[in-house]
């Protein structure tokens, strides 16, 4: 289990000594990284820190293996899919780093998924919460879940090229230096559906939210988002949370229990965010998306924004969710650089 991280990260001890660096192959074990008996999604135990920290007194080059700790059983477990990204994050938490080098195949974080905009603007630098909020909507360069040892630790983060080192890469922080750009990436994902209903006086009612939510809790079912009207309600969740089974349940407790006038499921969406710390300071920037949007003839079925305002999400159907984001690319960002 885990062998490929343990035997290469056992290679390049060697490789290291053998080209005269003192280094020094160590498992997860030693390096204190505790972790929950949770296969393929192991977290790692808080007081595992107070172990890891000690890693900062070697005066060798420390080669740990990722994607795997140890539980407290002593069992090998492994992190979710891609897991390096969150074990090098813990061990830059728990060492106190000034820095954590995050290596990848790529010459950082681009504005946008180079399969759709040709030669996307470079992000020289964006915050914790702007990174997750890419993560969340199909950005795939780091892990999401190994932003948050770096985060709580206050420990900077670059995103680096292997292959191009001497690329300044992406530089990810706890508050911006500039506020030169209100929107930083836009990001795009699909596999979502939504739960459509409508009450008459729905804004009137104590409880209407909660006996929503209480039947999707009684089916194991997990939700994205809630956008609301006064008669209305829009609950936005990943199309893998339902079965055919599930959503004839859904539709038959909302009447029942909720006693909606009308309720529906629709299918094929896509999310579309906009995403930038600076937005809220800088006005017209929802004005120049839905205009965006608008001219390219593309029809938004949803707009949400949180009270944090790092980013906007639009709903769009799955088939015009490329067109999207090269007309919202086009909008904010450089348009020579636009496919």
């Amino acid at each position: 289990l885990a062998a490929g991280e343990n035997n290469n990260a056992k290679l390049i001890a060697a490789y290291f000594n053998q080209n005269g660096i003192d280094a020094r192959y160590v498992h997860p074990r030693e390096a204190g990284i505790v972790v929950t008996s949770e296969p393929g999604n192991a977290r790692i135990i808080p007081s595992s820190y107070d172990k890891i920290e000690g890693l900062a007194d070697s005066n060798e080059v420390l080669v740990i293996p990722g994607f795997f700790g140890v539980t407290k059983e002593n069992q090998i477990c492994t992190f979710s899919r891609g897991g390096s990204d969150i074990t090098g994050s813990i061990i830059a938490a728990g060492v106190k780093a000034d820095l954590y080098e995050n290596f990848t195949d790529v010459d950082g974080i681009f504005a946008a998924h180079p399969g759709i905009i040709h030669q996307p603007h470079s992000i020289p630098e964006l915050t914790y919460r702007e990174m997750r909020e890419l993560a969340y909507a199909g950005f795939s360069v780091l892990h999401d879940e190994a932003l948050l040892p770096a985060y709580r630790g206050k420990i900077p983060l670059v995103i680096k090229n292997t292959n191009n080192p001497d690329h300044p890469g992406t530089r990810i922080v706890l508050e911006h230096s500039s506020d030169k750009f209100p929107v930083v990436g836009i990001a795009g994902d699909s596999g979502f559906v939504s739960i459509n209903m409508s009450k008459y006086l729905m804004n009137r009612e104590v409880g209407f939210g909660r006996k929503v939510l209480q039947i999707l809790e009684d089916l194991n079912i997990g939700w994205e988002h809630m956008p609301t009207g006064i008669d209305d309600l829009s609950i936005i969740l990943r199309s893998r949370e339902l079965t055919p089974i599930k959503e004839e349940e859904i539709l038959r407790q909302l009447v029942q229990k909720a006693e909606v006038d009308h309720a529906e499921i629709e299918h094929d969406l896509s999310i579309i965010m906009i995403v930038g710390e600076k937005m809220k300071s800088h006005i017209g920037v929802t004005a120049t998306a839905t205009r965006a949007l608008s001219e390219n003839k593309i029809n938004i079925q949803m707009m949400s924004q949180g009270s944090s305002e790092v980013s906007i999400m639009f709903v769009v159907n799955k088939e015009q969710e490329k067109a999207a984001i090269k007309a919202l690319y086009h909008a904010f960002f450089d348009e020579s650089k636009e496919d």
